[in-house]
């Protein structure tokens, strides 16, 4: 390792290669556990390679939109962010970020040392994996030291391949929701416009909501026809 922490970091996420990603993506209503395997030279040795087996936790994805955007969220930048994050507040309301939060499982490391060449281990963590038949698992080869730092790597992999997908069902589901809400608004406008004594049960599930306003006018409408 160089005495530049930040050239550390840099030279290891620029010398991993993510050799297998695994064959599910992210899930987008849970936490999913990733088991990956990062391969790499000791550094001082001749054909010995490390081999650590883990497990990558990756949190339930947060949904991030312009109006949810803090202060604090932009602590630290400029005057220049908070103008464009203001401006995305006022025209952007529909757009979402998705949040990924990742931690790794430390205390579940396997960590050994084999005597072969890099390529030759790479092969047999491979055959290994495919007999797990293990659709979360992740093959790596990076550098031993800061090997952590090779996990970033993965991460950003595992990203790229899941916010789509990620993004689509969170949409499903608010459209699900909305489409449900729907029919539970139209319903206890029906129920209100046969029983009176419904009318409270009405008004509250829009204000609930905030929907009162919207439905201001057919809400009195049907309370004089209830009447």
């Amino acid at each position: 390792m160089s005495k530049d922490p930040q050239f550390d970091f840099w030279y290891a996420v620029n010398h991993t290669e993510v050799v297998t990603v695994p064959q599910n993506r992210l899930e987008t209503f849970g936490t999913t556990m990733v088991n990956y395997y990062l391969v790499t030279e000791l550094m001082d040795s001749i054909d010995k390679v490390r081999v650590r087996e883990g497990k990558l936790k990756a949190y339930r994805p947060e949904i991030i939109t312009p109006p949810s955007i803090t202060d604090e969220m932009l602590d630290g930048f400029g005057s220049e962010a908070q103008d464009y994050a203001n401006w995305l507040r006022q025209h952007a309301q529909d757009m979402q970020m998705l949040k990924y939060g990742f931690k790794v499982q430390k205390k579940e490391i396997n960590d050994y040392i084999l005597s072969d060449p890099l390529e030759a281990v790479v092969d047999r963590v491979k055959e290994d994996l495919a007999k797990r038949d293990d659709p979360m698992g992740a093959i790596l080869v990076g550098v031993d030291r800061p090997w952590e730092v090779c996990l970033l790597k993965l991460m950003m992999e595992l990203v790229q391949g899941s916010a789509q997908g990620n993004i689509q069902d969170i949409r499903q589901l608010q459209r699900d929701q909305k489409m449900e809400l729907y029919q539970t608004i139209e319903k206890a406008f029906l129920d209100a416009s046969r029983d009176a004594a419904k009318v409270p049960v009405l008004a509250e599930l829009l204000k609930a909501n905030g929907l009162f306003e919207r439905y201001e006018d057919r809400f009195f409408a049907t309370v004089r026809a209830s009447s």
